[in-house]
């Protein structure tokens, strides 16, 4: 078990559980890439939820387990050592330790955050004792390549889906060399302390949606990720360490013009076991234009002022996970 110096209890709001209804939880969509009608698929379920779960990808399995294998080695390291691979302004990446963002937010968790350039220098893994930064290195690139591959295959089936010509106009994105994307391994350690409140979960990571394209998440046998519906209520997704869940992004939704909803979501973490997430966040180049296409608009309104990611991402890390981020590029109509 990894032992984390132990925060105040009151910094990490209690999850009251009579918000939850897991029995809903078969309602999120499961994707088999293999199946023939799994385009008119993905489209309903980005339309009514932003989530969904995909199966029959062609991500090895060898590379998810070197992934799992070396950020548990990592995370398995004494604080004091993990501390060290620490982020260094005006550099966001390396190691992280409860505090979620800038601008107060914290939660149960501790990270590894990555740039999935290829130029990111992983030597301030390097002070970590028993961690081979070439091996980390090896792992996320390996895993990222696949995870980037699947994230475009889906990103060109919606585009289908919307029967837009340009099959690639979101996929090209993701595949610029200068695309802005992120990879990020969260570690939930089991909280010991939530026991003596009578409740059996707390924050892990706060409610939020995520402002970049979409987002390719894989978890172990550990649940904890939840997702808000339409109509208010949480709903466990059960764990799946076999398969992925996708969500869309703030940027997707822009580019949509609405019609693919950004997903909300959290993770709860509890007293008995710990959980391991991998997300890569597809981002577009930092001068890239987000705004509503025009083959999507059918005559309607833009319901959202043309912006750059620069600008969007500037935006965003000025605000508190929950804040709705996308208020400032609203239209008013």
């Amino acid at each position: 078990m990894v032992v984390i110096t132990t925060p105040s209890i009151d910094h990490f709001p209690i999850v009251n559980n009579s918000f939850i209804d897991p029995s809903l939880f078969n309602d999120v969509p499961i994707i088999d890439l293999s199946e023939p009608d799994s385009i008119n698929l993905i489209v309903k379920a980005c339309e009514e939820f932003g989530f969904f779960k995909v199966v029959n990808h062609d991500v090895p399995m060898e590379f998810i387990s070197k992934l799992e294998s070396e950020a548990v080695k990592f995370f398995s390291s004494p604080l004091s050592e993990k501390l060290k691979a620490g982020p260094a302004d005006p550099d966001p990446f390396g190691y992280g330790n409860k505090k979620i963002g800038q601008n107060g937010d914290i939660g149960w968790v501790e990270y590894i955050l990555v740039s999935t350039n290829s130029e990111f220098n992983y030597q301030k893994f390097a002070s970590v004792l028993g961690v081979n930064p070439d091996n980390i290195r090896a792992a996320v690139n390996d895993y990222v390549t696949e995870v980037k591959k699947m994230a475009c295959e889906v990103l060109e089936m919606l585009a289908e889906g919307l029967k837009i010509h340009q099959m690639n106009v979101f996929s090209k994105l993701l595949m610029d060399e200068e695309s802005d994307s992120i990879f990020r391994v969260n570690h939930y350690p089991p909280c010991s302390e939530i026991e003596e409140f009578n409740t059996r979960n707390m924050i892990g990571f706060g409610e939020h949606t995520d402002p970049q394209i979409i987002s390719v998440l894989r978890s172990n046998n550990t649940s904890g990720l939840q997702i808000l519906l339409k109509n208010g209520h949480w709903i466990s997704v059960p764990p799946d360490p076999n398969s992925f869940f996708i969500n869309v992004g703030d940027s997707l939704q822009v580019m949509t013009n609405g019609r693919f909803k950004s997903a909300k979501h959290r993770v709860l973490t509890n007293s008995v076991k710990s959980r391991l997430s991998m997300i890569y966040f597809g981002g577009p180049p930092l001068s890239a234009k987000i705004a509503p296409l025009p083959s999507l608009m059918e005559g309607k309104d833009s319901l959202y002022k043309e912006f750059t990611w620069f600008e969007y991402k500037k935006s965003a890390y000025k605000t508190r996970l929950s804040d709705n981020r996308l208020a400032l590029f609203e239209k008013s109509l």
